[in-house]
């Protein structure tokens, strides 16, 4: 944990840059890479009844470390995205409570 989902945008864009935008996220919040996973969910987009590109959205599922590291998180992960090509980016944090996350079994808190 953390896991960031990607909406709208491309699996193959989404690899690109993706080991330096984890190395870059364990180095700020002090956890392990492989506590790291990235997620693109497919989605269709319509708009105006017609199928459009829309922009990416962005969910971060993580347990909460405070409003500054949130705040680092998002800057780091917005500039990967426009580094992509994306200039518009929507990222919103879900904090988890350690006693409704289990891990084999067992909860976190």
């Amino acid at each position: 944990m953390p896991q960031i989902r990607l909406r709208g945008v491309d699996a193959d864009k989404a690899r690109q840059g993706s080991t330096e935008l984890v190395d870059q996220l364990a180095k700020l919040l002090d956890t392990p890479r492989d506590y790291f996973t990235i997620e693109v969910v497919n989605s269709t987009f319509i708009a105006d009844g017609e199928f459009s590109a829309g922009y990416p959205f962005v969910e971060v599922l993580w347990f909460d470390r405070g409003l500054e590291a949130q705040d680092r998180c998002a800057e780091l992960i917005t500039r990967y995205l426009q580094q992509l090509g994306y200039a518009d980016v929507d990222l919103w944090f879900t904090r988890l409570d350690g006693r409704n996350y289990y891990e084999n079994g067992q909860h976190f808190g």
